[in-house]
């Protein structure tokens, strides 16, 4: 189970063995919490839980380091040009010089 670990595969899924070892132990905090498996497994274990979670894509940490869930691809589209077209108060393109 730990061999996963070792494989490039899931460091770079996730973004770094930083990223995959905060992700793993914020998950795990949240399945001890009572939080449900995003996944079918005949197992108990949390750690062989949250490692599938990873290999699926099932969960992600967002730029703040919490764990989110991932929906459907539509909803992460959404949400990204959500954020690129919020107004962050800077100039806009009417600011231009003619």
């Amino acid at each position: 189970m730990l061999d996963e670990f070792r494989e490039d595969d899931i460091v770079r899924k996730v973004g770094g063995r930083f990223k995959l070892s905060t992700l793993v132990q914020k998950r795990m905090v949240a399945l001890n919490r009572g939080a449900q498996p995003l996944v079918d497994l005949p197992t108990r274990d949390l750690m062989e839980i949250v490692i599938e979670e990873v290999k699926q894509d099932k969960i992600y940490l967002d730029t703040s380091g919490r764990v989110q869930p991932v929906q459907d691809e539509s909803e992460k589209v959404d949400a990204l040009e959500a954020l690129l077209t919020e107004d962050d108060g800077g100039p806009g393109v009417d600011d231009l010089p003619d």
